[in-house]
């Protein structure tokens, strides 16, 4: 306890999630009455690189933003570049986007499900431990991220920051025969990510519930990956009913601002704080799940995906990312399997003078770019509003809900725990802070 009343707790390495942040709690008697969450990086200044390149540029550009998900910044990256040259990429040339997309969710929710947050659930260290006491839970994550690498290697050219897409397509497409042994591995892949939702099931759960609006992607018809328009809807039960909006006016509906204790931006949608990522998606899309998807989420207790069944525990997520591996797998077989070589590997893009939108659902969430374009395709503006921006209040609120239940813990052990669970109602939205993960300092203010 410094001389102002002030209790420091600080953790040597917060190594479980992508970034560098801090957390400052401030306490009035028996009430949180603030918290920051605070990114500390320094600013990145990706739109400003992007002004001034030409239109065909963006998608190698933002992949380098994150190591983790470059798939999902490169496909809102060429659909909003062809949605403002006036071009349509469907086919098998979409399929092979989805079929690309859906490696990155395999791989990345199996590193986020075993290596950043399964040993919270296990009440162990990192995965190194958790490797000491379940390997062969540990191998079989790894053998899912090394499926979802391996998807990446052979549309992308190379498992991290892809080379092979560009407007349009690709600079190369596969012949089926150099599909097949994805497939293969796909279907060995399915039961290990079947026995992930069952191994995640078992996991002891607090109990919490998030009141956030839910935002995501929705494609009726199919689970929302790569294509969709924004679609919201409340947590509460007794709340009102979905409602959409297009691609178009993301930024009339989600608006950023800076606040003083963070480098990023936060986002409010119409006002209210939100949340993005596999909640939100499982809620207005989880009746599109495939059907080993959809009963593997019944049997966990997710409830019935094809009745509109949502989850509001925000640390269930780990379990809706389980289902959406198994998703993700049974979609890259389809599409495997139906795969007919496109005529040419891209179409022509050709630059005019416009402004274009695309929005995808990357692992963490909905993630939305914008570029606007002049006649010879310079681009003069852009906007990329990713998912961890837009949940930082949502993750702020469910901290500060989580110290207020345990608030009657004191004195050092009980500052300890609360750090902990802190940690951990940060580590269940994932947030991609950048492809570095380093320290979280936790300051607690007492009046």
């Amino acid at each position: 306890m410094n001389p102002r009343g002030t209790r420091v707790l600080r953790l040597d390495a917060l190594a479980r999630v992508e970034g560098e942040a801090a957390l400052h709690l401030s306490v009035d008697g028996g009430s949180v009455t603030g918290t920051r969450l605070r990114i500390y990086e320094p600013p990145r200044f990706f739109e400003a690189l992007l002004t001034g390149r030409g239109h065909t540029e963006p998608p190698d550009i933002t992949a380098r933003i994150c190591g983790i998900c470059p798939v999902a910044y490169q496909m809102s990256a060429c659909q909003a570049i062809e949605n403002a040259c006036g071009v349509l990429v469907d086919g098998p040339l979409a399929e092979l986007r989805r079929l690309l997309y859906c490696g990155e969710w395999i791989e990345s929710h199996a590193l986020h499900v075993y290596l950043l947050h399964a040993p919270d659930f296990l009440g162990l260290a990192d995965v190194v431990e958790l490797a000491r006491h379940q390997r062969a839970a540990v191998e079989r994550g790894l053998r899912l991220k090394q499926t979802g690498n391996a998807i990446l290697e052979q549309l992308g050219g190379r498992p991290i920051h892809p080379v092979n897409v560009r407007v349009g397509g690709f600079y190369r497409t596969p012949a089926p025969e150099e599909l097949r042994p994805l497939a293969e591995r796909l279907r060995q892949a399915l039961e290990d990510a079947l026995e992930t939702v069952r191994w995640v099931a078992a996991f002891t759960f607090p109990d919490a519930r998030g009141d956030h609006d839910l935002l995501a992607l929705r494609d009726p018809g199919r689970y929302a990956v790569d294509s969709g328009t924004p679609a919201v809807m409340s947590a509460r039960a007794d709340g009102p009913p979905p409602r959409g909006f297009p691609v178009a006016g993301f930024e009339e509906h989600v608006r950023e601002g800076q606040v003083p204790h963070s480098t990023a931006r936060t986002a409010t949608l119409d006002g209210r704080r939100f949340l993005t990522g596999p909640l939100a998606r499982f809620a207005l899309s989880g009746r599109w799940l495939h059907p080993a998807a959809a009963e593997a989420a019944r049997a966990a207790g997710l409830g019935d995906p094809a009745g509109g069944a949502v989850c509001d525990n925000p640390y269930r997520s780990v379990v809706v990312r389980a289902v959406e591996i198994v998703h993700a797998v049974e979609e890259a077989l389809r599409i495997i399997d139906g795969y007919v070589p496109p005529p040419r590997p891209a179409v022509e893009v050709p630059p005019r003078e416009a402004t274009g939108t695309g929005a995808t659902e990357a692992p963490r969430g909905l993630l939305y770019h914008r570029y606007d374009l002049a006649r010879d395709g310079t681009l003069t503006g852009a906007r990329i509003i990713p998912p961890t921006a837009q949940n930082q209040a949502a993750i702020e609120e469910d901290v500060r809900r989580a110290v207020q239940s345990r608030l009657d813990r004191a004195g050092p052990a009980g500052d300890e725990e609360l750090t902990h669970l802190c940690e951990r109602a940060i580590r269940n939205h994932d947030p991609c802070i950048s492809c570095a993960a380093h320290f979280l300092d936790l300051t607690v203010d007492r009046a």
